[in-house]
């Protein structure tokens, strides 16, 4: 197990931290958490502001490739895929890969590269055989799940991979930092310090990767 950045290419998002703030309210948690058009292509308050494919996630695909040693024709799979730019980026690699989301709205607004490798499901019972996947990610995605779900989904990740793993997950260090994560979250459910996770990871055996999501 080891803590390793794999988005150090993504641009930096740009949030307005007291504005989410200030507008927020149950009614844009509660439709953020229905994964739809408004929390992908809707206003920002309600999620992402637009969601669409502009090539960012083409560093990240080569550096998991190279990271995990991935070659043509190893499987993957995203756990958490959206509209599967990740997946689309690994495919155009030559990588034999899979997503699975909960989002209808994403998942028929996806890429035209990734039709039938993107699945509608949950993390917490992923439909695919034991040890299908040479290389099984989940990416900003396993703490919108409560805490229990997320251990069975560690679980589920470890079930159907083989041998390389990596998760990234809302954190911070400092209550400072917390303050900042509570005023901007809509969909994270499960959340902690850096011990925290990692206890998590050690209550059900994970023996994969990881990074934080981090605000400042």
């Amino acid at each position: 197990m080891t803590e390793i950045n794999l988005l150090n290419s993504l641009p930096k998002s740009k949030r307005n931290i007291e504005d989410r703030k200030n507008k927020k309210t149950s009614e844009h948690i509660k439709i953020s958490c229905e994964y739809g058009k408004m929390y992908f292509d809707g206003p920002r308050e309600y999620g992402y502001g637009g969601y669409f494919y502009d090539g960012r996630w083409k560093p990240v695909a080569k550096d998991i490739c190279n990271n995990y040693n991935l070659k043509k024709n190893n499987k993957f799979l995203d756990i958490g895929c959206a509209k599967g730019f990740l997946v689309k980026d690994m495919l155009d690699l030559g990588i034999d890969s899979y997503g699975i989301d909960i989002s209808d709205y994403a998942l028929k607004n996806s890429e035209k590269e990734t039709f039938g490798r993107l699945h509608k499901g949950c993390a917490i019972s992923l439909p695919f055989p034991d040890n299908c996947f040479d290389c099984v990610v989940s990416i900003n995605t396993l703490h919108n799940l409560n805490k229990d779900d997320f251990l069975i989904a560690l679980k589920e990740m470890m079930r159907v991979g083989k041998k390389y793993f990596f998760i990234q997950v809302d954190s911070y260090n400092n209550q400072h930092q917390k303050n900042i994560f509570e005023d901007w979250v809509l969909t994270a459910k499960c959340h902690n310090y850096p011990e925290g996770w990692l206890q998590l990871f050690k209550n059900v055996g994970y023996k994969g990767d990881w990074y934080w999501t981090i605000m400042e």
